[in-house]
């Protein structure tokens, strides 16, 4: 794709780097480093963040986190540390049965892993997928609330933000739910989204999967530093994520926060 010509400084708060085979096999393709490096240049993305793929549910991210982490040195990534746990966060009376004897395995992240994470300087925040990953026991929860850096949360169909907003949104930590829990356009959901910035201070969006102009719009004017801009790649090229953001009808105020001031300000690793 051509290079975009925009003048904006823009960092992505929310990217993956496929690294291996299993992650090719998986998902029918591979983001390298040099790739990724590449699409981020062209489309005039200076820094960003990047986490791993989903893995086999009883293989546990550690190696994946460590690889994507040593993928990062010396290129302009930001590594995040995938997370996962016992418990089962769709909801519903067979999801609480399980939950009452869920017990943290050895592949499941432990605390010991977040304050490893935390402070190990090629770590600069950490992701939470509970559908896919299950989510962590509450010392995993405290432990996070104690290192307090940013934790992006997935919303899925079967992780709404209103369950997220019950079980990790006021815990202590600062939260970026990814899309807005829209999958690509599902208004009632990224419409609550929204509205829970009222009610938490710590709580972010970012606008992977969006693709609702008025939506964007809307969280922009009313909320204009608590937007932060994601594009998912390698799901969407971020070429495409940007020209979403640059059509959109708002200020270029607006548009500098949402790609550089809001992001930065949260992760002091993107910051110039």
């Amino acid at each position: 794709m051509l290079e975009l010509e925009h003048g904006f400084r823009v960092v992505d708060c929310h990217s993956h780097l496929d690294h291996d085979a299993q992650a090719v096999e998986t998902y029918g393709r591979e983001t390298g480093p040099d790739q990724l490096e590449r699409e981020c240049h062209q489309a005039g993305v200076v820094r960003a963040c990047v986490s791993p793929t989903p893995r086999d549910s009883t293989e546990g991210y550690l190696r994946a986190n460590n690889a994507v982490a040593r993928l990062s040195v010396d290129r302009p990534f930001l590594a995040f540390a995938r997370l996962n746990g016992p418990r089962d966060a769709t909801g519903g009376p067979i999801a609480a049965l399980r939950n009452i004897t869920a017990e943290r395995d050895t592949h499941h992240t432990r605390p010991g892993d977040i304050e490893q994470y935390a402070y190990d300087d090629r770590f600069h925040g950490f992701v939470l997928d509970p559908a896919v990953d299950g989510l962590p026991d509450e010392d995993v929860l405290d432990e996070l609330a104690a290192v307090d850096l940013p934790v992006t949360v997935y919303c899925r169909d079967s992780f709404p933000p209103v369950v997220a907003e019950q079980l990790v949104v006021d815990r202590g930590f600062p939260v970026i739910l990814a899309g807005f829990g829209g999958y690509p356009m599902d208004h009632a959901r990224m419409e609550h989204a929204i509205g829970l910035l009222d009610g938490y201070d710590r709580l972010y969006l970012d606008t992977w999967a969006v693709r609702s102009r008025e939506l964007l719009e809307r969280g922009l004017l009313e909320h204009p530093d608590r937007i932060l801009f994601g594009s998912g790649v390698p799901e969407t090229h971020p070429n495409v994520a940007i020209m979403e953001i640059l059509t959109l009808d708002v200020s270029e105020d607006a548009m500098n926060r949402v790609f550089n001031k809001n992001p930065s300000r949260l992760i002091p690793g993107l910051a110039p």
